[in-house]
C-alpha cells in the first residue's frame, strides 16, 4: 500500500503535491518522494520518513516546475529499508521518465531475468516498481524506434505491452520529461486510482491520485475513477486523452481499501469509504443478534480509527450505549504497517490509552476493523480487563484474514496471520477475549456492494477467501514467499 499523486498545471505544482502527499500520509509512513519538471529537466528530493519531515522550504524551492508526480512508501513485510528504494524511481532512457507505483507484481521474478537478459536494462534495486518502470521504458523505447517518433500512440501502445507482460495489482503515474504526465491502472483496478480537474484562469489543471480526498482537498472536482487496463495521457500543456485496454479487464477492487487501508473521506470505484464502514457495522449487528453468547453487553467500544463508523452503526443497530474507552495517541505510527512484530507490539500502548471509567465493571464489546496478527488484538484486551471491564468481547467488521496477500498489502505470510488455519474460538483464547465474533465474507461484499449503488459486483478478496484473481497464485509461489519473508525478517549480522 502506497500513496501515489500526478499533477499537471500552469502555475508551479511542488506544495500542492506536498499537500496532497499529507493527504495520503496514512498510505505510506516509510519514505516520501517528489519530482517536478521544468524546461524538460527533473527536480527531486525523496528520503525516509514523514511527508513533513522530509521537505523542507530548502527543498521545496528546488523543486521547480508545472507538473510533477509525487509518492509516499510503506515498508514490505520484513523488509529492511533500502533508501534507494525510495520513489519516484527513474530512468534516463527513452526521454527521462519518473515513475512511481502502489501495488505488487507477482511474476517480477520472471520479469527481472527476461529484462536482464536482454542487457538493455539496469536494475539497481530489488523493488517489482523498478522493474515495472524497465518494462514500460524498454517497451516506449523499442515503439519509438520503430516509428522514429514520441507520441500518443506510442505511450498507449507501451502500455499495452506492459499489460500483456506484467501480472498484479498496479496503480502507476509516471512522467515523460518534456512531455506529460501518464497513469494507469491494472486490468483488475486491484488498487485505487482517480482523477480529476481545476478550472484555473490560465487553464485546465489535472490531478490523479490513489484517493479521491486528497482531489476534493486540494479544490479539484473529480472527474472518475481510471477504469481498469486504462491508461490517461495529461500533456503539459493540459491536454487529457485516454485509451482503454484492448484485452481482459474486470473490475475487482482490492475489498480491504474499505476495510482498512483507505480515509473514510475517500471514494473509491463509486463506493464512499465512510458509508461501506457504516454497513459493515448494521451487517455485524445482524450477526451478533443471532448468537446468543453476545446477550449481555453493557456497551460498545471501538478500537480507534477506522472501526469506528462500524462500532457506531453497530451500537444502534442493537440498542446500545457507544461509548469512547481508548484516547489514541495521535504521533505513533499505524502499527499494522510498523516493520517488525516487537516494534508493533512496543506501539500499541504507546498508541492506546484506557478509558477507565467506560471500561470499569462492564461487559464490553469491542470493534476493530480487522485482526491481521492478533498482537495488537491482544493487547487491547489486555488493556480493557486491567481497566476493569468484567468481560471482554472482540467483534470484527470484515472475515477473518487468513490467507497472504500478494497484491501489495503488508500480510505476505499466512503463518504470521492469527486465523490461519484457527477458528473463531482459537482466535478469542489466543488474543485473550471471552468471545469473538467476525463478519461473514457475503456481508462484508454486500455491505461495499450497497455502498457504491449497486456499481460494484466483484472484489479482490484472497486475504479472506484464498482466491487469487489473476490467477497465476500457486502453492509454490506462496511456499516461495513465505521462505523469502521470513529469510529478510531474519536479524541481520554486521
Amino acid at each position: 500500500m502506497c500513496g501515489i499523486v500526478g499533477i499537471v498545471a500552469h502555475s508551479p505544482v511542488n506544495q500542492m503535491l506536498y499537500d496532497a502527499l499529507l493527504l495520503l500520509q496514512h498510505r505510506g509512513q516509510d519514505a516520501a518522494g517528489i519530482v517536478t519538471e521544468n524546461a524538460s529537466l527533473f527536480h527531486t528530493h525523496k528520503a525516509p520518513g514523514l511527508v513533513q519531515n522530509v521537505f523542507h522550504t530548502r527543498h521545496m524551492r528546488e523543486l521547480r516546475g508545472n507538473m510533477g508526480i509525487a509518492h509516499c512508501r510503506y515498508p514490505t513485510a520484513g523488509c529492511a529499508f533500502s533508501e534507494q528504494e525510495a520513489q519516484p524511481f527513474y530512468v534516463n532512457a527513452p526521454f527521462g521518465i519518473v515513475f512511481a507505483h502502489n501495488g505488487n507484481l507477482t511474476n517480477s521474478d520472471e520479469l527481472r531475468e527476461t529484462l536482464f537478459k536482454t542487457g538493455l536494462r539496469h536494475l539497481n534495486t530489488r523493488s517489482d516498481s523498478e522493474i515495472l518502470l524497465n518494462v514500460f521504458a524498454l517497451a516506449l523505447g523499442k515503439i519509438v524506434r520503430e516509428t522514429e517518433r514520441l507520441s500518443d500512440e506510442a505511450v498507449f501502445a507501451a502500455v499495452e505491452r506492459v499489460h500483456q507482460s506484467c501480472r498484479g495489482a498496479y496503480a502507476v503515474v509516471a512522467m515523460i520529461a518534456g512531455y506529460g504526465v501518464i497513469a494507469f491502472r491494472d486490468p483488475y483496478g486491484i488498487r485505487p486510482l482517480i482523477f480529476g480537474k481545476q478550472e484555473t484562469a490560465e487553464g485546465t489543471a489535472w490531478m490523479v491520485a490513489s484517493e479521491s480526498v486528497a482531489l476534493e482537498a486540494l479544490g479539484f472536482e473529480v472527474a472518475r475513477d481510471v477504469a481498469p487496463g486504462e491508461t490517461l495521457l495529461i500533456h503539459r500543456d493540459g491536454k487529457l486523452s485516454s485509451r482503454s485496454y484492448t484485452g481482459k479487464v474486470r473490475l475487482m477492487p482490492c475489498i480491504f481499501e474499505y476495510v482498512y487501508l483507505a480515509r473514510p473521506d475517500s471514494t473509491i470505484d463509486g463506493a464512499l469509504v465512510y458509508d461501506a464502514r457504516v454497513r459493515m457495522g448494521a451487517k455485524l449487528a445482524e450477526k451478533i443478534k443471532r448468537t446468543p453468547a453476545f446477550d449481555d453487553i453493557d456497551v460498545v467500544i471501538p478500537i480507534p480509527d477506522s472501526s469506528r463508523p462500524s462500532a457506531m452503526e453497530l451500537a444502534r443497530s442493537l440498542g446500545l450505549s457507544y461509548r469512547e474507552g481508548f484516547v489514541k495517541n495521535r504521533y505513533v505510527g499505524r502499527t499494522f504497517i510498523m516493520p517488525g512484530q516487537a516494534l508493533r507490539k512496543k506501539s500499541v500502548r504507546q498508541k492506546l490509552n484506557p478509558v477507565s471509567f467506560e471500561l470499569k465493571n462492564k461487559v464490553v464489546l469491542l470493534v476493530d476493523d480487522s485482526i491481521v496478527r492478533g498482537t495488537t488484538s491482544k493487547e487491547i484486551v489486555q488493556m480493557a480487563r486491567d481497566a476493569g471491564a468484567r468481560k471482554v468481547y472482540f467483534a470484527s467488521a470484515s472475515p477473518p484474514v487468513r490467507f497472504s496477500n500478494v497484491y501489495g498489502i503488508d500480510m505476505p505470510r499466512a503463518e504470521d496471520l492469527v486465523a490461519h488455519s484457527r477458528d473463531e474460538n482459537e482466535v478469542a483464547a489466543i488474543i485473550g477475549a471471552n468471545a469473538l465474533i467476525y463478519q461473514d465474507l457475503s456481508a462484508l461484499e454486500e455491505a461495499v456492494h450497497e455502498a457504491s449503488a449497486d456499481r460494484l459486483r466483484e472484489f479482490e478478496t484472497s486475504c479472506f477467501s484464498g482466491f487469487y484473481v489473476t490467477g497465476d497464485i500457486d502453492a509454490a509461489y506462496l511456499s516461495k514467499l513465505s521462505r523469502d519473508r521470513k529469510e529478510e525478517a531474519a536479524p541481520q549480522e554486521d
